[in-house]
């Protein structure tokens, strides 16, 4: 039987199939007995998921990148590597997302020098409007000349690279500063995941896992949050999902659908593809229907492996 290989193993090695689930940290105010016990609920439904690791956010305000009304209230959480450590006691490999404006240079170089041993994504400003602490090129330098051994990521948006056509080149960019992977915005848009996969299937560059992110949608307030972070849910699909009887379980049967079609084609297409399921929503029901897409989509890759 072929060793068990970490996510970091897994990431350099350029492996397809790779397998994560999304955590937002808890608010900064909420007790210490209230963080572990969410931990707990949490490392508690991710039971025999098998997944190959977490993703755990660091969010920021996004409010400077569109004019519209947030539908959910922005609320700063614990820093992520914290939440990871202290709460989650490290049960999972765990991809560390930082949001670079977040922090000074000092802050940020003492995050990068402490954490060498880790995975993470540098994520930047949401918008051109957005005043950051730290530039992401001020990350990536910082990144550099501490030489750190961490295992850097980026964020590949596939709505970006149908409107302006260089979503590739921007990947095939932050490759070249050292990315090793790429996570992208939660999808809906098969179109636009297929159009970006055949446009970096075809530069003539060395290749990298790209981790699609998947979520459920049972609810029109959840279908709004969507739109306003700037993910692209078509007509079609809100049709299907304001028209069924149970509008949870079309949305991640549709998931799982574009995952199927995405892993698959990136395999014939030299693209190692992976999953990184999230639920956007705090109401149970989405949640719970996150772990089910999780489990599915598990069921695709063991599936697949075992055919070819």
């Amino acid at each position: 039987m072929e060793p068990k290989l970490s996510l970091k193993e897994k990431i350099k090695q350029n492996r397809a199939g790779i397998l994560l689930y999304g955590l937002t940290p808890p608010k900064v105010d909420l007790s210490e007995e209230g963080a572990r016990a969410l931990a707990q609920k949490q490392l508690a439904r991710l039971e025999n998921t098998a997944i190959d690791g977490l993703v755990i956010y660091d969010l920021q305000d996004e409010s400077g990148r569109t004019g519209e009304t947030r539908t959910f209230d922005f609320c700063g959480t614990l820093r992520p590597e914290l939440y990871w450590r202290e709460y989650l006691h490290e049960a999972y490999d765990a991809v560390i997302y930082k949001a670079v404006g977040n922090y000074s240079a000092e802050e940020f170089a003492d995050f990068v020098a402490n954490n060498s041993n880790l995975i993470s994504v540098f994520v930047g400003a949401s918008s051109k409007n957005d005043t950051p602490r730290l530039s992401l090129a001020q990350a990536y330098k910082i990144h550099r000349e501490l030489a750190s051994s961490l295992a850097l990521g980026g964020i590949c948006i596939p709505e970006r690279h149908v409107k302006k056509g260089d979503e590739d080149l921007r990947v095939a960019g932050k490759v070249a500063k050292g990315c090793e992977f790429f996570i992208t915005q939660a999808v809906y848009n098969l179109e636009n995941a297929k159009r970006f996969i055949d446009d970096y299937a075809a530069l003539s560059i060395r290749k990298v896992p790209i981790i699609f992110t998947f979520t459920p949608c049972g609810c029109e307030k959840t279908l709004a949050f969507m739109r306003w972070l700037g993910i692209d849910v078509p007509a079609y699909f809100e049709e299907r999902l304001l028209g069924s009887s149970d509008p949870l379980e079309t949305s991640v049967q549709l998931s799982l659908d574009m995952f199927d079609f995405l892993y698959k084609y990136g395999i014939a297409k030299g693209i190692s593809v992976g999953a990184n399921v999230e639920s956007i929503s705090t109401r149970r029901v989405e949640i719970e229907a996150s772990i089910e897409l999780l489990r599915g989509i598990r069921a695709i890759i063991d599936t697949t492996i075992e055919r070819v």
